[in-house]
């Protein structure tokens, strides 16, 4: 009997680590991944622990882009393949590299004809925002035809992450993130913060 109740407590304490709802779960986990990835390894040949098939490789496809491409710019230089396309170096910010037609830049207020925004203040921007950066004040439209206006509009890019869900949940197509430009650097704060006005201006 004197040696069953310390077997017991062993048995208990080491139970912990095999719960599958307590703490250790994951870690047994992670082990017997572990485990498996080296029993199911694949040895390596003495040739590959070498590694020079691998440098070999390497250092080929690295040629192999590097040669068709100088090959390419010499032959543009003479009016040749123009056509044919080759790799280059943007000089940024002198020549900015193209953006595709999907990418999210700054943002903007689109307007109607008559130069008023199309926002209706209808708060599904600044809901829907992860970052809460956008505060919308509503007001009554002068327009009967149209219920709502945002009489102040603010959108601060300093929290802004992009995301684009305020452009996807707008009903009135007022908000987009196509203007194109990327560079939102300011020296403080306050100029990141984005005014109505500021955005109808982008």
């Amino acid at each position: 009997m004197e040696n069953s109740n310390p077997n017991q407590q062993r048995r208990l304490e080491l139970e912990k680590y095999f719960d599958a709802r307590g703490p250790f779960a994951y870690l047994r986990l992670v082990q017997m991944k572990r485990a498996w990835k080296q029993s199911n390894r694949r040895e390596l040949t003495w040739w590959e622990s070498t590694y020079i098939p691998s440098v070999v490789s390497g250092i080929w496809l690295t040629s192999k882009h590097f040669f068709h491409n100088l090959s390419l710019h010499i032959l543009h230089v003479f009016g040749l393949f123009k056509d044919v396309p080759a790799a280059v170096t943007f000089q940024y910010p002198e020549k900015p590299r193209p953006l595709a037609l999907r990418s999210r830049t700054r943002h903007r207020l689109t307007k109607r004809e008559d130069g008023s925004p199309r926002c209706v203040a209808c708060m599904m921007c600044e809901t829907v925002c992860p970052a809460r950066c956008i505060e919308i004040t509503a007001a009554e439209h002068p327009d009967p035809n149209i219920e709502k206006y945002p009489a102040e509009f603010i959108l601060d890019l300093g929290k802004c992450v992009y995301c684009g869900f305020c452009v996807e949940v707008c009903p009135e197509d007022a908000i987009r993130m196509d203007t194109g430009k990327l560079n939102i650097a300011e020296y403080s704060r306050e100029n990141m913060i984005y005014d109505k006005k500021r955005l109808m201006e982008e």
